[in-house]
């Protein structure tokens, strides 16, 4: 049976605990909503970009364009890594870590090799203590990305493409459907399918297909030709998705974090009631032991007299 003592030490360091999570909590709710409007703000743009590229496509869409060739054999993959720089979020970056690292191996089985570019200071120390290490990475920003992070990134998975050092590029990154709820989502970069790029809004994982709007491209003349202005749209599109997903991931690391937080917070109240109802049974115990002595003691001086 614990002494008062110990009880009381350890539900006065689970109360300070409750304080740290609360107040996290209510930092990634604060957060979170700035975090969602920053997103909500740079989809309209990623939208215009992919229907005109989409209806650009639809006029003239053509495979010898370095960005949009198809490799007949894949040898090596540069997989797209972004998650955080903290922690305490669930498993906003395990779950996406341990999915990649099977999907290497998965890769490795089949001969071929992979390359890795990680946003956020955990997925880069995961990586580099266990290999593949990343190629390039960005810590310190995951909360605040830019657009120069993600011009680095389209810079060299675009270059690696068009020279054939790579034949596949595949982005992973949570995204946030609302202030709860975030989807994990893996999708190809490159190569873009002709079939791809005439359904601008095509739909994620989880999503059904008959929720999807179909969109019916108008017909434009290009001066000059829909290829040449395809080979222009190309990299700009790269650069917003690869932006916009930065920026998804952001709202749903305050989103994880929010969840967490209170979830741990819930489980330390629940751990506290217990601890009480213990503490009083405990003191209720003690006290009746001490009045048994005393009455004890008081028939004892009795009996001696």
């Amino acid at each position: 049976m614990p002494n008062l003592r110990d009880i009381s030490r350890r539900m006065s360091s689970i109360r300070s605990t409750m304080q740290v999570t609360r107040t996290m909590e209510m930092i990634s709710t604060a957060r979170i909503r700035g975090a969602l409007d920053r997103s909500a703000e740079a989809a309209p743009y990623k939208e215009a970009i992919t229907r005109m590229l989409s209806a650009v496509a639809s006029a003239g869409f053509d495979e010898r364009q370095p960005l949009l060739a198809v490799r007949e054999r894949e040898r090596r993959v540069l997989h797209i890594l972004i998650c955080s720089d903290r922690g305490l979020a669930g498993g906003f970056n395990v779950l996406p870590q341990r999915q990649l690292e099977r999907e290497i191996a998965r890769l490795a089985a089949e001969g071929i090799e992979s390359e890795l570019i990680t946003c956020g200071r955990k997925p880069t120390e995961y990586f580099t203590s266990r290999g593949p290490a990343p190629a390039m990475s960005f810590v310190g920003i995951s909360a605040e990305p830019n657009m120069d992070e993600a011009d680095r990134i389209a810079s060299y998975a675009m270059e690696g493409y068009e020279t054939g050092r790579l034949d596949r590029v595949s982005i992973i990154y949570w995204h946030a459907r609302n202030r709860m709820d975030q989807q994990l989502v893996t999708e190809d970069l490159l190569p873009l399918s002709r079939e791809q790029l005439l359904m601008p809004n095509r739909p994620r994982h989880h999503e059904a297909m008959s929720e999807i709007e179909a969109h019916y491209a108008p017909e434009f003349d290009f001066e000059p030709s829909a290829q040449e202005v395809l080979g222009y749209l190309m990299p700009a599109y790269v650069r917003t998705v690869i932006f916009h997903a930065l920026l998804d991931s952001a709202a749903a690391e305050h989103g994880a974090r929010r969840r967490a937080m209170q979830s741990a917070t819930d489980s330390a109240e629940e751990v506290l009631t217990h601890l009480s109802r213990t503490y009083n049974r405990v003191r209720q115990g003690s006290i009746t032991t001490e009045l048994n002595e005393i009455v004890g003691g008081a028939s004892a001086l009795e009996e001696a007299k």
